[in-house]
């Protein structure tokens, strides 16, 4: 599900991710970056406008490690290294191209980070690297 709002407020994107969206988008958004947005999310990515995600970076990194959650440690190294790169926003294939793995390897570590550690998907995942410390904010 993709949210397509006027309103750039912080309350409307937890509510959507709550809800279950993948995607929010301002409706100030270029139709070819919209129709990217929906291809994007319909092939299981997940994607936030650019003025949402830092202000969502900045907002969760300050916290602690959720209550209830498994710690990071029970990931492989590669596992941290993939969920790195989605911290980072980069695409399966770019993973893959980076790390010089199939994109379907880079699906099945994605796939292990997100049941080892409850999460639902890659925006939950980004939120859990910067929450927990996994990631910094501005770090490349």
């Amino acid at each position: 599900m993709v949210i397509l709002t006027t309103y750039d407020l912080d309350e409307y994107v937890y509510d959507a991710l709550a809800a279950g969206a993948c995607g929010f988008l301002l409706k100030d958004v270029q139709p070819e970056e919209l129709l990217r947005g929906i291809r994007l999310v319909a092939a299981g990515d997940a994607l936030l406008a650019p003025s949402v995600t830092r202000r969502l970076i900045t907002a969760f990194a300050s916290r602690r490690h959720p209550p209830g959650r498994p710690a990071a440690y029970a990931l492989t190294s590669r596992e941290r290294e993939v969920l790195g790169f989605v911290a980072q926003g980069k695409s399966n294939a770019e993973i893959a191209r980076a790390m010089c793995l199939s994109e379907n390897t880079i699906k099945t570590h994605l796939t292990h980070v997100l049941d080892k550690l409850q999460l639902r998907d890659r925006v939950h995942a980004v939120i859990y690297a910067y929450e927990t410390g996994m990631v910094e904010p501005g770090a490349p």
